[in-house]
């Protein structure tokens, strides 16, 4: 039921955007209020969390590791999996960052059945999930810095670039982008492998759905404006370059189809601070993935203890040598000579 009550969330912002701009007229606060209301929140509240889990004190090293710790030269380590210095860590980051690399190792466990033998439990590599995660991910990536080019004016070198690579395989007019597909089957299967996995679909709740659905409202929508309504794209461009320059204007002739996307655009920014998706900036941060392993050969001292001066036993002995002794402890020094001295 959460992914029902989740979708019915998404079509009610969708009808919110069509209801405020096409009966109600509100073409200034959905084009204008709510866009540099969402960017504030969204760059407020994603620097608020980054700086709460920056400000947290680790004191100890706590990485997860999968390899071999460094220890004698002649037992092979694996600087990667288990680094031991800031060069191998980076690494490590870069590949977690980049290519999803714990992801790609990720594996399922089945009962597997032999005739006439006991079920045993099996380990199985499970790739799907790392192929469209990243197919996701990146599409996600190359879609934000194609829509630059109505934020900037000239557009940088960069953005057209991408632009055309996106729009290499010309199947139709207007071009084709091969991104807007993967990320529409890359949302389709993180949806699907949460329906149709028992353990997957019992752990699920809404807000592991409602993610899920606006990205791909978002998506469609902009599928929609592009292929089949055709907006007119010079005026979205100065609504756009207004809004960037904090000039902003609202031409008239917009379609009702940009208005809608545009509205789940600025849900999203404002519901991305508060939900999971801020693993984006909690990557960089994450304890078990930036830190070094170095246990073995450094002494790291949680930096909050009170300072406390050393108190060896023989002080202690001094300072309660007759309470031991009439309890009958053993003294190191007499208490004749503890009293003398």
């Amino acid at each position: 039921m959460n992914a029902f009550y989740t979708l019915f969330l998404v079509l009610a912002l969708m009808l919110i955007a069509i209801f405020g701009v096409g009966a109600a007229h509100l073409n200034g606060l959905f084009g204008v209020w709510l866009p540099y209301a969402a960017a504030a929140v969204f760059i407020g509240g994603f620097c608020w969390r980054v700086y709460k889990w920056a400000t947290i004190p680790v004191p100890f090293r706590i990485p997860t590791t999968a390899g071999q710790q460094k220890s004698f030269d002649w037992i092979e380590s694996n600087p990667i999996d288990n680094p031991s210095t800031t060069r191998g860590t980076w690494l490590r980051m870069m590949g977690e960052v980049f290519l999803f690399r714990t992801l790609f190792r990720n594996t399922q466990t089945k009962l597997y059945y032999e005739p006439g033998q006991e079920p045993k439990v099996a380990y199985f590599s499970q790739k799907w999930l790392w192929l469209f995660a990243i197919m996701f991910h990146y599409s996600f990536l190359i879609i934000v810095v194609r829509h630059l080019r109505f934020f900037t004016d000239p557009v940088p070198f960069l953005v057209n670039v991408t632009e055309q690579l996106d729009g290499i395989v010309q199947m139709f007019q207007p071009n084709f982008y091969m991104t807007d597909a993967m990320i529409v089957l890359g949302v389709g299967y993180l949806f699907i492998r949460r329906l149709t996995r028992a353990q997957i679909r019992y752990l699920s709740l809404a807000a592991d759905f409602f993610p899920l659905f606006l990205i791909l409202g978002i998506a469609l929508s902009g599928i929609y404006m592009r292929y089949i309504d055709r907006v007119d794209v010079a005026t979205i461009k100065q609504l756009t370059m207004g809004l960037a320059t904090f000039h902003p204007v609202v031409p008239e002739g917009i379609a009702m189809s940009f208005y809608v996307h545009l509205f789940l655009v600025c849900a999203l920014l404002f519901y991305f601070p508060f939900s999971k998706l801020m693993h984006m900036g909690g990557i960089f941060l994450s304890p078990t993935r930036n830190m070094a392993n170095n246990n073995r050969f450094v002494h790291h001292e949680n930096p909050w203890n009170p300072r406390i001066p050393p108190h060896s036993y023989a002080a202690y002995e001094d300072d309660f040598r007759e309470p031991m002794a009439e309890a009958g402890l053993p003294l190191d020094k007499p208490l004749e000579q503890g009293a003398g001295e």
